[in-house]
């Protein structure tokens, strides 16, 4: 009896801490599923199969840089381009990282490296709202009960979406297709109502892509426009950080 009342309390903490993490992921769930079964049915639209897109969501899990994929994929970009693309839109998180990782110093390096991988611009937010969690006991089951939340409901999502795409009406689907755009304007707008030089960057890279459109293909085109729009933005936003 001492032995099993000892184990309960044992487990008690890891227990605590993987609901607490669950409770604090199914907002993120719930924003995450729509979105997730759009790109699904995108993807799918674009040629790509099930298993494709699928497993797209479960080795990539960022969800901009998987719309721009299926894009890219759809236009007929080679490899390279979406690579080098996805790298460059998803270069923030260097920094998401390297923050997350010193606000878990305490926690060990077999948990901060498949942690790591499971950062999002969702998780990253909510998981800044509770560093107390990285020094509390089994703390670590906590961010790993978050990120798994939020990952299974992508990648859920993302399969969901896939099947749907081979039977709603082709028209049905090809409409969903506004949901990129949308994504990136609700993401653009907020920002631009703070600082107006951000939509002067957007116009800037929406500029060169199309410019570069001319003499090269979609793919590098697109990644053109996000380097070098991205680096206007040094010069046009140096007045925010000074």
């Amino acid at each position: 009896m001492d032995t099993e009342l000892a184990e309960k309390q044992h487990a008690s903490p890891t227990i605590h801490m993987i609901r607490k993490g669950f409770t604090v992921g199914v907002p993120i769930m719930l924003g995450y599923l729509p979105i997730a079964i759009t790109y699904g049915v995108l993807a799918k639209q674009s040629g790509m199969s099930l298993m494709e897109l699928t497993l797209m969501s479960v080795m990539v899990f960022a969800g901009a840089s998987q719309f721009m994929g299926a894009n890219m994929i759809a236009v007929g970009a080679g490899a390279l381009e979406i690579i080098v693309a996805t790298f460059v839109l998803n270069f923030r998180h260097f920094v998401m990282s390297l923050s997350f990782m010193n606000r878990l110093r305490d926690i060990g390096l077999k948990w901060k490296v498949p942690l790591s991988l499971g950062l999002t611009d969702e998780t990253f937010a909510v998981s800044a709202l509770h560093t107390k969690e990285a020094n509390a006991e089994k703390g670590a089951y906590f961010y790993a009960s978050l990120i798994l939340t939020a990952y299974a409901s992508w990648v859920g999502g993302s399969f969901l979406g896939g099947l749907l795409g081979e039977i709603i009406p082709a028209q049905l689907s090809q409409s969903m297709g506004i949901a990129l755009y949308a994504m990136f304007i609700g993401l653009l707008i907020p920002s631009v109502k703070k600082e107006w030089g951000v939509g002067l960057v957007a116009v800037i890279a929406m500029l060169i892509n199309t410019i570069f459109n001319q003499f090269l293909s979609d793919g590098w085109a697109i990644v053109a426009g996000t380097v070098l729009g991205g680096l206007s933005g040094v010069f046009l936003l140096k007045g925010e950080t000074s």
